[in-house]
């Protein structure tokens, strides 16, 4: 497996953490689209601790999404 892999899941995953914390939604989308990535790079490495783990964080990333999305809500009530 090429080493670029790991620089385009870094850069994807910092990517997505930095929008994300400058409470931007789209940051929330990049940090899932990351974990489609996790898994392709699972499946092709056979490193299949790795799927396990970008359900995790897809799980975090939706649970901080929805908790974010229902605090700006309430916000703009």
């Amino acid at each position: 497996m090429s080493v670029w892999w790991s620089w385009v899941l870094t850069v994807v995953g910092v990517t997505g953490l930095w929008f994300a914390g400058r409470r931007k939604a789209y940051g929330w989308a990049i940090g899932l689209g990351a974990q489609l990535l996790w898994i392709v790079y699972a499946v092709v490495t056979r490193q299949w601790g790795f799927i396990a783990s970008a359900f995790i964080y897809g799980a975090v990333y939706a649970r901080n999404y929805a908790t974010w999305r229902r605090e700006q809500t309430k916000g703009d009530e």
